[in-house]
């Protein structure tokens, strides 16, 4: 294949990924909006982040927050890559933006949970609070959004969910425990 041929293979896919997004979109406005799983998902967005600002530790939130950013890429991440790959799917959206993405999921539930679960007890093992949160999520919640209609594994098993939200969870623990912090100022 020439590099010609390339580019219009991959402009006829940009149109049919724009297609695909015009359908999801359409989906969201003419079907999910304002059922009991978009409000559901509204919820999950934003409640989570209501709790945090309550209840984070204020002396440790740069580095929780820290935390929290590196399990929002990182999730996003792996997601796109499993969405791409078909591993599994979102039936249902509360945004027209990226209608392909449960977005709670990744910008609210995962972080919140992990920045609560590095401030509680922060003391106890790693180890073992990675176990019990992915443990947790893969088991508990994945399971849930299952079967809620808000998650389709396609055949994915539950036991890969779980070494994934591990691996999140050590990723954003080790970005939290990460030394050098200071404050910025001038002399800097």
């Amino acid at each position: 294949m020439s590099i010609e041929e390339g580019i219009k293979q991959s402009k006829e896919a940009y149109d049919l990924l724009t297609e695909v997004n015009s359908l999801l979109s359409d989906a969201v406005v003419n079907a999910y909006i304002f059922t009991w799983r978009w409000w559901l998902g509204v919820s999950l967005f934003i409640i989570p982040w209501i709790l945090w600002l309550i209840f984070r530790k204020r002396d440790i939130q740069g580095r929780l927050f820290m935390a929290g950013i590196v399990s929002i890429l990182l999730s996003i991440i792996i997601d796109l890559v499993a969405l791409s790959k078909g591993l599994w799917s979102y039936p249902v959206s509360i945004t027209t933006i990226a209608p392909l993405l449960f977005l709670p999921y990744h910008f609210s539930l995962t972080p919140v949970v992990i920045m609560f679960f590095l401030q509680i007890k922060p003391r106890v093992n790693p180890i073992i609070k990675g176990i019990v949160f992915a443990a947790l999520a893969a088991f508990g919640g994945m399971k849930f959004f299952e079967m809620i209609d808000l998650y389709e594994s396609k055949g994915w098993s539950t036991f890969y969910d779980f070494f994934i939200f591990l691996t999140i969870y050590f990723v954003a623990y080790l970005s939290s425990s990460i030394g050098g912090y200071r404050e910025l100022s001038d002399d800097s």
